[in-house]
């Protein structure tokens, strides 16, 4: 179990809701701040939106 807002967790909860590339390269390649930004316009903003 990766520390909650880790670079582990945020590639854990993207790969969790379908997405396991970011631009044709591997999540596990980029830095943390961009996989924080991935997850808020992905998951965050959707889970908005749905309620």
């Amino acid at each position: 179990m990766a520390h909650i807002y880790s670079k582990g967790w945020y590639i854990q909860q993207l790969k969790s809701v379908g997405i396991s590339k970011h631009e044709q390269r591997k999540l596990e390649l980029y830095r943390t701040h961009v996989l924080a930004n991935l997850y808020r316009t992905h998951v965050e903003n959707k889970k908005k939106l749905t309620e």
